[in-house]
């Protein structure tokens, strides 16, 4: 499976680079490609670094201004022009969307994503990474979202939040295989 990680390039401390090498690990023993914004910094390395030395396929997508960040040994990287393209190519390339923790770019890209599953632009599975709860207010803000009627699609159909690592991969192989049996 190619599983789209959105996440932060910013270097952070073990409550959330400790979970994500932990779920990197997973990804790469299961041999899955890791699709992700092609970035050798920070969090990004931190996760690319764990899928690789765990046997996992590498595929970047950079931007043309952060491409001197991109990682020098990925198994494809691909420079897109623009973050626009970029987000596409991150999407076109990946069969599931994992987001972990991240700033401002993180949430756009997730935004992005779910808005595009909302109106039935794709139907990959997607996961909210909530290492150490870092994703309760946003939680708490998609169910009042659902509760008040913004949302015309369950939240369980929108986004899956998994508090660990394994659960995020349970979730995702499971949807994978549940939609290849009815295709």
């Amino acid at each position: 499976m190619n599983i789209c990680v959105f996440l932060s390039a910013a270097r952070l401390d073990e409550r959330y680079t400790t979970p994500a090498r932990e779920f990197a690990t997973l990804l790469g023993k299961a041999g899955h490609t890791l699709v992700w914004g092609g970035s050798d910094t920070g969090l990004m390395k931190v996760v690319a670094d764990g899928v690789q030395e765990a046997g996992g396929r590498l595929v970047g997508v950079s931007v043309d201004f952060l491409a001197h960040k991109a990682r020098p040994n990925a198994d494809e990287m691909v420079v897109a022009e623009d973050l626009a393209q970029r987000k596409a190519l991150l999407l076109a390339k990946s069969d599931a969307i994992v987001v972990m923790v991240g700033g401002t770019g993180t949430l756009d890209e997730a935004t992005e994503i779910l808005e595009l599953k909302k109106h039935g632009k794709h139907r990959k599975p997607v996961v909210l990474l909530n290492t150490a709860g870092f994703y309760d207010g946003l939680k708490d803000q998609f169910r009042r979202m659902e509760e008040e009627g913004f949302l015309p699609i369950p939240l369980p159909d929108l986004v899956f939040f998994a508090d660990d690592g394994a659960a995020a991969l349970a979730y995702l192989e499971a949807e994978i295989a549940a939609s290849s049996g009815t295709r």
